[in-house]
């Protein structure tokens, strides 16, 4: 007790020796000031966290007062001030899904639901109320592309021609320069190109003997790099691709009428080859880019086709009959004249590109007039358009010609609802008028 005692009186005179205004020493603790202020109301008006809400409300309102108004704007008032060579699509929707590829009786492929596929969705058919589309055409200054391009020019999309000019001519879309949903860029489809598009039309590729014998190895390599590349840029952007394929991969038919299902009786070490083949080759590659990536694609085989705008001396039967004929030249037959073709107006080519394209099949699909004709037949029809006089001078006849070719259009009349509309005598004064114009201005330039 005693000890204790005494502990206590050292510690009272301890206390006593501290001057009472003597400052405590510093602790770098922040003294806790008393709560005036609920916790929650403390921390928004702290750095300005307040103005930050506020702030970010308006914005948020504002975008929903605007909204009705973006919605309404097209596409193409969205994108305006994207680039056109290369951008990302901020308003197209993409998504992946799964589909797996079943081939009917007939050889179409069509779309269910069990491989990945990567492309646009929410796609409108043609007619009232479908958005307006961004669409490539290769090959579109040539015959069929710029038809092609006027008639989606007409439904109201925009299109990017792409055109190197071997065979292409820019008189054919000349009249569509200073539209503002028309561009035109030259460029060769053997290299790459990028651009922000929702549909490809590959129609790029010399279609004549004259031009593809020209230069064999360009043909081939525009068939198989051209394809390639376009197909490389359908995969990257989601868009559909159309691969234009020719009658020609049938050969030398064994079959008559032709069904797609026939795979053909060809030469791949003729002369022809370089196009026959790298059209086949062409719709393997599309083949295999929609199995194996999932592109969305389409194949359209191609039969004789004539009208405004062909080349006047290409090599093809019906243009050089109507050329010679005007010339007042004798009209060339190469063999016998027995050989049969089957000649569809380039107007109701377009129409079953655009049905095919739109439609929800793969393909392949013949498009062609199963009018069929020997070559005598259209040569007599050629004198009765343009000039009863005109005579037949007789050739030996190339290598690799085919005899007979006519389409089975039968899938196409059922699953896309095609058919050719105008026959040879509808259409033929359409092309000699077209012809006619075009000759008389030549023989003017060159001052006869």
């Amino acid at each position: 007790m005693k000890q204790l005692h005494k502990q206590s009186s050292v510690n009272h005179r301890r206390d006593e020796e501290i001057p009472s205004n003597q400052t405590p020493p510093y602790s770098p603790k922040s003294l806790k000031q008393p709560r005036s202020l609920p916790r929650s109301i403390n921390y928004l008006f702290k750095e300005q966290r307040l103005l930050f809400i506020l702030v970010g409300i308006l914005i948020g309102s504002t975008f929903f007062i605007l909204q009705p108004t973006l919605s309404r704007l097209g596409p193409t008032e969205v994108r305006s001030s994207i680039p056109r060579s290369f951008s990302t699509d901020t308003n197209t929707t993409t998504t992946t899904a799964t589909i797996s590829h079943t081939q009917d009786a007939s050889g179409s492929y069509s779309a269910d639901s069990n491989k990945p596929f990567h492309g646009k969705v929410g796609r409108v058919p043609v007619g009232i109320g479908r958005r307006r589309m961004r669409i490539v055409v290769t090959g579109g200054a040539g015959f069929v592309g710029s038809h092609l391009v006027d008639k989606l020019i007409g439904r109201g999309d925009e299109v990017i021609v792409i055109d190197n000019f071997f065979t292409g001519r820019k008189e054919n879309v000349v009249h569509l320069f200073g539209n503002p949903r028309f561009e035109l860029i030259r460029h060769d489809v053997v290299e790459p190109i990028l651009l922000e598009v929702d549909q490809i039309y590959h129609l790029a590729c010399p279609a004549s003997p004259v031009h593809y014998k020209y230069n064999p190895v360009k043909t081939i390599k525009t068939n198989v790099m051209g394809t390639l590349n376009m197909l490389g840029l359908a995969k990257r952007v989601g868009a559909r691709f159309l691969l234009t394929s020719t009658s020609e991969v049938y050969g030398d038919p064994l079959q008559h009428p032709q069904k797609e299902t026939y795979w053909g009786n060809v030469n791949p070490i003729g002369e022809r080859s370089c196009y026959d083949e790298g059209k086949r080759t062409a719709e393997t590659l599309t083949m295999d880019y929609h199995r194996g990536a999932g592109v969305e694609v389409r194949i359209a085989r191609i039969f004789n086709t004539y009208g405004p705008r062909m080349c006047l001396d290409d090599g093809r039967v019906v243009s050089n009959f109507v050329a010679q004929a005007i010339r007042k030249q004798p009209m060339t037959v190469y063999g016998d004249g027995k050989q049969t073709r089957s000649f569809q107006y380039v107007s109701d080519l377009v129409d079953g590109l655009v049905a095919l394209m739109e439609g929800e099949h793969v393909g392949p699909f013949n498009l062609g007039n199963p009018g069929e004709f020997t070559m005598l037949e259209l040569a007599e029809v050629v004198k009765e358009t343009i000039d009863p006089s005109a005579t037949i001078e007789y050739k030996p006849n190339t290598a690799d010609d085919p005899h007979m070719r006519k389409p089975d259009i039968s899938k196409a009349k059922e699953l896309l609802n095609w058919e050719p509309k105008i026959s040879l005598r509808e259409g033929l004064p359409l092309m000699v008028s077209d012809f006619r114009n075009r000759i008389l201005n030549e023989d003017e330039g060159k001052g006869a």
